[in-house]
């Protein structure tokens, strides 16, 4: 059983944003049609601000923090489709502080319903200022310079990166890792491996983190890259995972060798589709009646499924899928999936 805790969590600049913990369900129309493993998903979609979604974990601390700052304004960046975006002018808004999104245009995609629907007519419609820039840009430093010219002007802004992968932000994953173990405890279960999409890696590092300090396998919990290659995403996931667990105040270390990332439903890259992804998609919705998003949970469950029919698993196993949310992506998308008819 694991060891330790982290009820510091609780004690840490946190402001609730989830009501609770997201419940965990068996997946039993799709364990019959892919046979030979259990299956059950964490529905982190199911969170009631802002149309839901993983980021909310994360945005718990980073808005903590900037409360406790005595800051006024949010200012974060993404892509024109970013989730993380659309749940900070969400988050920022309920907590009272003004919203501005920095967002580039990444994702070769020009259609109007990329470019005008999905999350970025939510921004639009939660109050949030937004920028635009070319991809090529470097939106974090577009952002600095936002801040400063705000602080010029006696505001009090609090800046993130894209995804809120910082060491604060990924503290909502490690918490998320002492809820799912108080989940297998209340399941009489234990989760063979646990799959998340790694984007801008937040989501696996704080698993990581979490499980370490509780003196739980980080190595269980396996990601799909969905951003960059597997090899850097690793690295990433690595350093954020490290500097994580030290602020947890842990004396716990991490086995770099367990951290698993891989590469192998990326496609042509970040928020292209795959055929991979669109069978994904479908199958879920169509077994189970659950939306995935077409850039993260999409992609990673294209990766579970390949993993499955490729004998990764036993029929012993038991694998818990989390589903990060993300689902005003899909409207986003109309024309690639009109394109890949299934």
């Amino acid at each position: 059983m694991p060891k330790g805790n982290l009820a510091g969590l609780e004690i840490k600049n946190r402001l609730a944003l989830l009501d609770g913990a997201t419940p965990i369900q068996r997946l039993q129309r799709l364990e019959r049609e892919v046979g030979n493993v259990r299956l059950f998903v964490k529905r982190d979609d199911l969170m009631g601000i802002g149309g839901g979604g993983n980021k909310l974990r994360k945005l718990e601390f980073l808005l903590g923090e900037a409360l406790a700052q005595g800051c006024d304004t949010f200012i974060t960046t993404g892509g024109i489709q970013s989730n993380h975006a659309r749940l900070s002018a969400a988050a920022a808004h309920r907590a009272g502080l003004s919203c501005e999104l920095i967002l580039t245009r990444v994702v070769p995609r020009t259609d109007e319903e990329y470019r005008r629907n999905g999350n970025i007519l939510l921004d639009g419609i939660l109050g949030a200022t937004i920028q635009e820039l070319p991809g090529s840009a470097d939106a974090l430093a577009f952002a600095e310079e936002r801040a400063a010219e705000l602080t010029k002007q006696g505001r009090r802004p609090y800046v993130v990166g894209s995804g809120g992968s910082s060491p604060i932000g990924c503290l909502g994953y490690a918490s998320c890792a002492g809820e799912i173990v108080d989940q297998e405890n209340k399941l009489a279960t234990r989760f063979t491996s646990i799959i998340v999409p790694n984007g801008s890696s937040g989501t696996h590092a704080g698993l990581a983190a979490g499980f370490a300090a509780l003196g739980a396998d980080p190595g269980r919990v396996r990601s799909f890259a969905v951003l960059k290659p597997a090899e850097p995403s690793r690295q990433t996931t690595i350093d954020l995972a490290r500097r994580t667990l030290a602020l947890l105040d842990s004396e716990s270390s991490m086995d770099v060798s367990a951290i698993d990332v891989s590469g192998e439903q990326l496609g042509d890259g970040y928020g292209m589709p795959t055929a991979k992804m669109f069978e994904a998609v479908r199958l879920m919705a169509r077994t189970e009646g659950l939306l995935l998003d077409p850039v993260y949970g999409g992609k990673a469950f294209a990766g579970l499924l390949a993993d499955i029919r490729e004998g990764r698993y036993t029929p012993d196993d038991t694998i818990l899928f989390i589903m990060t949310g993300g689902l005003p992506g899909l409207f986003a998308y109309r024309t690639a999936f009109d394109d890949c008819p299934g």
